[in-house]
């Protein structure tokens, strides 16, 4: 967990929550409502900000990581900008559910609950998506991949990844002035 890097952003947001913390009373009653104004902001728990609650509520971190880890609402790597869940419910597990998520592992080369270092890319498995009929099911942002194969992966990746390049040189363009 202490490999997390925290990008500017991310920084500048656990300072200005540092600030916000004044606005509760130094109880582990609210350890929880703090967890969920942090992750509501930087989007996880990175180690600063265990530290930082630790350290506001006097209690050891190990408590504040014991009650973080409880529930599954937090996280405690950073999302990528193109989250991937897949699908692991019962009619997309019979469908080779878990196959298609080894896939995307192996492509991006990180594993469930991870993220790529450029933060492009993040996996999850999830209980159930609720479109059983078009199992297996990986959702990649907001669009639903219904009837997924194992070849469909590399191709949902690689075009994230063009449109990003695509994007990268209209922004050179625009920069140098060219129209």
């Amino acid at each position: 967990m202490d490999d997390v890097v925290l990008t500017s952003e991310d920084k500048a947001a656990l300072e200005e929550l540092r600030s916000q913390l004044d606005r509760y009373e130094k109880s582990t009653a609210n350890l929880i409502p703090i967890l969920q104004m942090i992750q509501e902001k930087v989007k996880f728990l990175p180690p600063a900000a265990i530290k930082m609650v630790a350290g506001f509520l006097e209690i050891p971190s190990s408590q504040v990581y014991g009650v973080a880890t409880f529930y599954n609402q937090f996280k405690f790597n950073p999302p990528g900008k193109n989250p991937i869940k897949v699908c692991l419910g019962t009619a997309c597990h019979v469908r080779a559910g878990d196959i298609i998520l080894e896939n995307f592992e192996r492509k991006l080369g990180i594993r469930e609950g991870e993220t790529t270092e450029d933060r492009e890319f993040s996996i999850d498995r999830v209980a159930c998506v609720g479109c059983c009929a078009l199992a297996p099911v990986a959702i990649m942002g907001k669009t639903v991949h219904g009837h997924m194969a194992p070849s469909k992966v590399e191709g949902l990746v690689m075009r994230v990844q063009i449109e990003r390049e695509k994007a990268e040189r209209e922004r050179q363009k625009n920069e140098s002035g060219q129209n």
